[in-house]
């Protein structure tokens, strides 16, 4: 295997700033340290079905086929605009100054578990086929051999990936996490809804645009 060319590959992929990253940071600010990093599990279990399938060679299957990534493709379309007009709305709302002074003393977790949380992970990263795209052609470049020795390999791979991604998640977090401990106000909040709803939108427009098959 060749770990002195897969680490800083993996780093570098890791460290782009995408949807499941976006996400991470904004769940850090909105709902805490915790709750982010329980949608981070959700992501690495997501991860780690798309690996085990390039595992499987479903991966290759899918990979060739042109009507499964674009399903793959749309359905993360779809789910990228919801998450971003979602956004988008909560920071539309127009609440009182009463409402405003009680949105800063309540805590952003309020009313809300940690499921939401890790299903959107999961399902953003599970959608996207960049990811399904990355992982049929990022590991086997990294290995050596054939049979059960290259079947071994890829499951080192993809557990060093993981753990790399896992590392770089916490780092957005915690950038997430310290701008949450400041005392975000109402206000503020909204108009971080607001630019994570436009960065979402953005994110669903050029996935769109992107011809993946």
């Amino acid at each position: 295997m060749n770990w002195a060319g897969f680490i800083p590959a993996a780093l570098l992929v890791s460290l782009i700033p995408g949807a499941n990253q976006l996400l991470g940071l904004s769940n850090a600010v909105r709902h805490g340290i915790w709750y982010a990093l329980a949608g981070v599990g959700g992501r690495l279990a997501a991860f780690g079905v798309l690996i085990g399938l390039v595992m499987g060679g479903v991966g290759a299957v899918l990979v060739a086929s042109a009507t499964a990534l674009n399903v793959i493709k749309w359905v993360g379309v779809a789910y990228l605009a919801w998450i971003g007009f979602a956004a988008i709305r909560r920071a539309w709302r127009r609440p009182s100054e009463a409402a405003d002074a009680a949105a800063e003393t309540r805590p952003a977790t309020a009313g809300r578990g940690l499921w939401p949380v890790v299903v959107n992970e999961f399902v953003v990263a599970i959608s996207n086929p960049k990811a399904l795209l990355l992982f049929a052609a990022l590991l086997p470049q990294f290995t050596g051999g054939t049979g059960s020795d290259l079947d071994t390999q890829l499951v080192l791979l993809g557990i060093a990936y993981l753990g790399i991604e896992l590392v770089v998640g916490l780092g957005y977090i915690g950038i997430g996490g310290r701008i949450g401990m400041t005392g975000v106000t109402a206000r503020t909040q909204r108009r971080i809804d607001g630019g994570t709803g436009v960065c979402f939108v953005g994110l669903a427009g050029l996935l769109a645009a992107d011809n993946v098959a």
